[in-house]
Order: structure tokens, then C-alpha cells, then sequence
């Protein structure tokens, strides 16, 4: 039996930020294996997701009979593998084509920017809660409805601010030299005028300050000529598969 470990640009970034927002959340927690790693929130449904960090011939079922159990014991009905791959495109066919008892979902492009230089901050965009930032992704937000950033370690929540409501939202997570961007998202109806790029922009700025020295994200087919015309390139991909 073969088996090779398969880690992507900005992965330990990923678990690093899902476990800092693990002890944040009622019951959550980061569960790692040599195989897989876990993140199980009891409580908060989009991010229950597992990694499988390891590529063993003829044992994809096996992880997930165990990733059903752990999850099961959550309490955690639906949940989603994410199978990493080193194809830099969203069109080569997957690198497994089937998982047991999983149904195929999407594919997210891993995308990394290595020069952190040049990057300006905006006017409107501000620090602000997780809970809000994760809402003007999908509706206004007026601003005097913004609430405090959390004081505890973890994810720093961002929103553009225009006409007096958030209206788009990210958050970001320092981890050693990287700087992970997660959640990037514009409101219905404010799409399309520069508002998502001005506000990764303001993030990369920010990160770069910190300290960091790359920074790593996940891309939609649609997203990813904003995120190559901010320097960012393809570094692999996760193929998704969920459990329901």
C-alpha cells in the first residue's frame, strides 16, 4: 500500500484558524489524525469540514467510517471531506471518483500570493465581529448595527463600509509567515464595483504590517481573475464531498 502526504499551500493556516474559532464555539473542536483532520462545531453548521492530510491506496472508506463516527458523536448530522489535489485548474477530473457513502460537491481553488507588497488600506473598511462580517456577505449591514471584533485570539472580521452599511465582508488569520483570507463576499446588489477587491486589498495590507509574508485563500471559478489580478496563483485544490 502506497501513501503520500498531500499538504496545500495555506493548509495549516486553515486548521490553525479552525481551531481558534474551535474554542470559541459551544463543544467545538479540532480532531487530527495521521489521516484526516477534523473540525466539528456542535453549533456551527458551515464548518464542519475534514481534510484528509494523507493519500492511502484502497483506505478512503475507512476514513470515512471513522469522520462519520466522530461526527455522529457531535451530534453533527451533515458534514463535508475535502480531498486535497495538486491540479492548479477547476476542469481536470478528479484525482478519485468515487467516496463511499459521499456525495460530490464543489471544487474551491487553492490560491497563494507570495509578494505582500504594494497593497494600500481603503477608506470604509473596518474591524468588526465575526457574526457581521459573515452576514454582509449576504445582506447589508447598516454600520451603527456593527458589533465589537471578538477580544479573543482568533480570526480578525473585516467589512467595506459604503453609503452607511457593511455590504461586503471577509475575515483573515495570521498564522507564522501566512496570512489566511476566508468568507470573502459581496452583498446582492452591490456586486460588480470594486468593493471585494478594495476590501482584500485593505486585508493584504494589513497582514503585510503584521508581518506576514504570503497569504493563502480559496477560490470559486467566478472569484478567481480578482484574486490572479491581486497576484495571487494557483497552488492546488480541494475536491469537496459531503455527507449528505
Amino acid at each position: 500500500m502506497s501513501s503520500k502526504i498531500i499538504a496545500l499551500a495555506g493548509q495549516e493556516t486553515l486548521l490553525a484558524c479552525w481551531s481558534a474559532l474551535a474554542r470559541t464555539s459551544p463543544g467545538a473542536t479540532l480532531i487530527r489524525s495521521a489521516a484526516t483532520a477534523a473540525a466539528v462545531f456542535p453549533t456551527w453548521a458551515p464548518l464542519n469540514n475534514a481534510i484528509r492530510l494523507r493519500t492511502d491506496d484502497g483506505a478512503a472508506a475507512a476514513a470515512v467510517s471513522q469522520l462519520t463516527s466522530v461526527y455522529a458523536d457531535a451530534g453533527v448530522g451533515a458534514w463535508a471531506l475535502w480531498l486535497p489535489s495538486r491540479a492548479t485548474d477547476l476542469d481536470t477530473p478528479d484525482d478519485i471518483g468515487d467516496v463511499g457513502g459521499l456525495t460530490r460537491d464543489t471544487t474551491t481553488l487553492v490560491m497563494q500570493a507570495t509578494a505582500l507588497r504594494g497593497f494600500r488600506r481603503h477608506e470604509g473598511v473596518v474591524r468588526t465581529s465575526i457574526a457581521a462580517a459573515t452576514r454582509a456577505t449576504e445582506e447589508p449591514v447598516l454600520a451603527v448595527d456593527l458589533g465589537e471584533p471578538e477580544r479573543a485570539a482568533g480570526p480578525a472580521a473585516w467589512v467595506k463600509v459604503q453609503d452607511d452599511a457593511a455590504v461586503a465582508g471577509a475575515w483573515s488569520f495570521l498564522h507564522e509567515p501566512d496570512c489566511g483570507i476566508y468568507t470573502v463576499g459581496t452583498s446582492p446588489g452591490w456586486r460588480r464595483r470594486g468593493l471585494a477587491r478594495s476590501l482584500v486589498e485593505h486585508v493584504l495590507a494589513d497582514a503585510a504590517r503584521r508581518g506576514a509574508r504570503t497569504a493563502t485563500l480559496q477560490s470559486t471559478r467566478m472569484a478567481q481573475p480578482l484574486y490572479e489580478s491581486l497576484g495571487f496563483e494557483p497552488a492546488g485544490r480541494y475536491e469537496e464531498w459531503l455527507s449528505q
